[in-house]
């Protein structure tokens, strides 16, 4: 169990470090999810970049996982407007790559198993049940990632 776990964090690490750098390199698809209604767009594109990260390279190292895991629930969180209005927008929906509507509902359920992920990475020691749960939900959401970027 712990050997998938590890795995499981190695993938996630890659996957918001990459993220994240994609916000420098082409923050313009990061800016068309972003709600009009939202001050500073360019800045929230480059500071949720930055901390996508730091906190998926600190997650690579066991004595800052647990802050690193909370940050990114926090940044999890902090994004989620950004998923409801790909949902909601048609326009952001095009723009950001023809992305069905049903395509940005699933996308925007994904963040609640990458929330339960990430809490699951932030202690070594959980039950034996919660560690089932963390390799069942973690093997469909790298799946979807993995999907959707390629």
């Amino acid at each position: 169990m712990k050997f998938l776990k590890f795995i499981s964090i190695i993938i996630m690490s890659m996957f918001y470090i990459g993220v994240g750098i994609g916000h420098f390199i082409m923050p313009e698809k990061f800016l068309i999810i972003i709600p009009k209604s939202f001050p500073f767009p360019f800045f929230l594109v480059y500071a949720s970049g930055f901390f996508e990260i730091i906190f998926g390279a600190l997650l690579l190292f066991k004595k800052f996982r647990f802050f690193a895991s909370i940050g990114l629930i926090l940044l999890l969180i902090a994004v989620f407007p950004a998923n409801i209005f790909l949902y909601l927008d048609e326009f952001a929906r095009q723009a950001y790559g023809g992305v069905s509507k049903n395509q940005a509902l699933v996308r925007m359920f994904f963040q609640m198993p990458l929330i339960l992920i990430a809490y699951w990475h932030s202690k070594e020691f959980f039950s034996r049940w919660f560690n089932y749960f963390g390799v069942i939900i973690s093997i469909p959401t790298i799946l979807y990632f993995l999907w959707i970027l390629f």
